[in-house]
């Protein structure tokens, strides 16, 4: 793992309206990882991923991709840059087929060839989506519409995947199932992540780094495995998995680890 980091966010403040909606927020992703961002419902972990995307302009702070400050960029220069967003709720384009909707995720590219290859390698992770690639999008299933959409973010082959909610909405089997492929994305294709869940238990064993939020600020980061041996977080979010999102816990202090 690089020592400098793919992603770093300095002390990021994003409001929507009058209302402060991400606070001082800092973290880093490095080159080949997987980062998970915790937290109830309100948060701000969504509108960390739209800032960081373009969607929405911080008023401060940074953000720096490859060491390069992009706070404030266009989404298009954004996604032309490398990064890649697959927003909560699925976002297919219900009207185009499985095929057309991939094609659609390589819109900047002009290799047919690689784009092709590419194609082949999502239908390999996904074989639902090679069964029914011809296939309208808004008739498939609420988990094969979220395998299409992170199928369409790999083929602009990003060099960081923005993953808002993957498993909101899905089964058990269903979110099992695609945290496994995500897993195979990172370790054999080397996709580097940045995951938003409230499904703690499932994010914690994906990633490498998690971040806790909590009314727009990081309250607790550190390693997966001591975020996953912290009291709070089995009290207030491996404990309770099956609310995760209803209850808040009040830190009296934030946490660090190295």
């Amino acid at each position: 793992m690089s020592s400098k980091p793919l992603l770093e966010v300095r002390n990021l403040e994003t409001f929507y309206g009058p209302i402060m909606a991400i606070r001082g927020v800092s973290l880093e992703v490095h080159k080949g990882s997987v980062v998970t961002v915790l937290g109830a419902n309100g948060a701000g972990k969504t509108t960390l991923l739209k800032t960081i995307s373009g969607i929405m302009d911080p008023e401060k702070g940074e953000i720096l991709f490859e060491g390069e400050n992009i706070a404030g960029r266009e989404p298009h220069r954004v996604v032309k840059s490398g990064i890649v967003h697959v927003p909560e709720g699925r976002e297919v384009f219900p009207l185009l087929t499985v095929e057309e909707n991939l094609a659609l995720g390589a819109y900047t590219r002009s290799d047919r060839a690689g784009i092709a290859q590419d194609r082949d390698m999502v239908f390999e992770y996904f074989p639902i989506l090679k069964e029914r690639r011809n296939q309208e999008a808004g008739t498939l299933s609420g988990g094969q519409q979220q395998m299409l959409a992170i199928g369409r973010g790999l083929m602009l082959r990003p060099k960081i995947m923005l993953l808002d909610e993957p498993s909101l909405g899905l089964s058990p089997l269903l979110v099992q199932e695609i945290f496994a492929i995500l897993k195979r994305l990172n370790s054999q294709e080397g996709v580097t992540m940045m995951l938003v869940e409230q499904n703690a238990s499932v994010a914690l064993g994906l990633a490498d780094q998690g971040y806790v939020m909590e009314l727009g600020r990081i309250v607790m980061n550190g390693s997966s495995e001591r975020l996953q041996a912290s009291e709070d977080i089995k009290s207030f979010y491996l404990g309770h998995s099956e609310d995760t999102g209803r209850g808040e816990k009040r830190w009296k202090r934030k946490k660090t680890w190295r």
